[in-house]
């Protein structure tokens, strides 16, 4: 079975984040370096833990003028991570030099995806910016512009990854995050669901940070949700 959980590094520093990876096998998860953490310690974090054998999922969520994000793009295809995102209101035009920008890595290149609505907004948030779609249909009207532009599959709240599954192409990869445990704080996320759920609606990957960084012993949790959907 594939190793599905991606482990948000939700920290500030690069030794606090380095600290806590020494404590996690690469054989049972992969990394999430994001904004906040790529701001504090920039690339050569990701190199460090590309080096420690990690898959690492940058997820900086490019969304820009075409030419700009395909030139962030192949600095980060040159950086080595297993997988990177825009945002897919970026535009079809954009995506398309996303992908373009990945193509001469062959077999190596990266995993692109997209991101579809962020799984802190709700229905009333999407109206305030001047989306009237109702979010689940938004959601599957930005998948379908993301597979038609290229890209190898999108961000989805767990709540929406078994209605892309029954829409979408079988190799279409659906990465979740809001993933919370029963007995977790559901924190800022407002559509979360539980591990084994999230694999039974279809989720390819799930993106795990509070439960396992903040957990008294991740490397624990870490096997707890590992256990639970080798289940399912």
């Amino acid at each position: 079975m594939k190793n599905k959980i991606i482990v948000a590094l939700d920290f500030n520093s690069s030794s606090r984040a380095v600290e806590f990876v020494d404590n996690l096998d690469p054989k049972l998860c992969r990394l999430k370096i994001g904004k906040e953490l790529f701001t504090a310690a920039g690339p050569n974090l990701v190199e460090t833990m590309i080096k420690k054998e990690f898959d690492v999922f940058l997820d900086l969520k490019f969304h820009d003028i075409p030419n700009t994000v395909a030139n962030a793009v192949r600095v980060a295809v040159d950086l080595g991570v297993w997988m990177l995102n825009v945002h897919i209101s970026g535009g079809s035009t954009m995506m398309k030099s996303a992908k373009d920008a990945i193509l001469s890595h062959g077999d190596c290149k990266p995993i692109l995806i997209g991101v579809t609505v962020l799984t802190s907004i709700s229905n009333a948030e999407l109206s305030e910016i001047g989306i009237d779609n109702d979010l689940r249909d938004q959601v599957v009207k930005l998948a379908k512009l993301a597979h038609q532009s290229g890209l190898d599959g999108v961000v989805c709240s767990a709540e929406e990854a078994k209605l892309l599954r029954n829409c979408m192409p079988a190799d279409f990869i659906l990465v979740t995050p809001g993933i919370r445990r029963e007995q977790d704080a559901t924190g800022d996320q407002k559509r979360v669901i539980t591990p084994s759920q999230a694999i039974r609606n279809g989720s390819d990957y799930l993106v795990v940070g509070r439960p396992i960084t903040q957990a008294s012993s991740p490397s624990a949790a870490l096997a707890a949700i590992n256990s639970e959907i080798a289940s399912v």
